[in-house]
């Protein structure tokens, strides 16, 4: 598989991309994106057989089972880094090895549904908090200690917003490619 065919599975809807001026327009429709996620993800694999889980969604890629615990891991962080940034100045979150975690048993085997209901109950109050965010919380962040970066939590929402979409895509077309959808 040539360079740019694997690029395409990597990002199959591209790397996130900021606008330079995040608005009130572009967080409402992040915090729409999040809102929905849940349940349009849960459509779209919980039908599948335990064959069609545990099938890399690319090739050299985690397969669908882990994906989905995958997603259940990282937005579970997010929501506490969101926590964290909005009681602390701007904390030093902690990172994780999230290729580590995927390689973990849970992740591996466990049924998707645990992390299906996960991923309803986090995001539920995700979108509970974000709704009632102001634009001074907004303006609030938090330092990843792998980039030295301090990360806006208003940037946070759209790359979450991305994040969900992003694997989402990774999976349906890994199901397109197959014939299974």
């Amino acid at each position: 598989m040539d360079l740019e065919a694997l690029e395409k599975l990597k990002y199959p809807i591209g790397q996130f991309e900021c606008p330079e001026q995040i608005t009130e327009k572009h967080i409402n429709e992040w915090i729409d994106v999040l809102e929905t996620f849940p349940i349009r993800f849960e459509a779209l694999v919980k039908h599948l057989s335990k064959e069609q889980l545990d099938t890399p969604y690319r090739p050299g890629g985690w397969t669908i089972r882990q994906t989905v615990h995958h997603i259940s891991d990282s937005h579970h962080h997010s929501y506490t880094r969101f926590k964290w940034s909005l009681t602390e100045n701007k904390p030093l979150i902690k990172a994780y090895n999230e290729a580590d975690w995927a390689e973990l048993h849970d992740s591996k085997s466990a049924p998707i549904q645990m992390s299906l209901e996960h991923i309803k109950a986090i995001h539920y109050k995700l979108v509970y908090l974000l709704r009632g965010l102001s634009k001074e919380d907004l303006n609030r962040s938090f330092e990843h200690p792998e980039t030295s970066s301090e990360v806006f939590l208003d940037y946070n929402i759209g790359n979450y917003a991305w994040h969900s979409n992003h694997h989402y895509a990774h999976i349906e077309n890994a199901l397109k490619r197959k014939g299974w959808l």
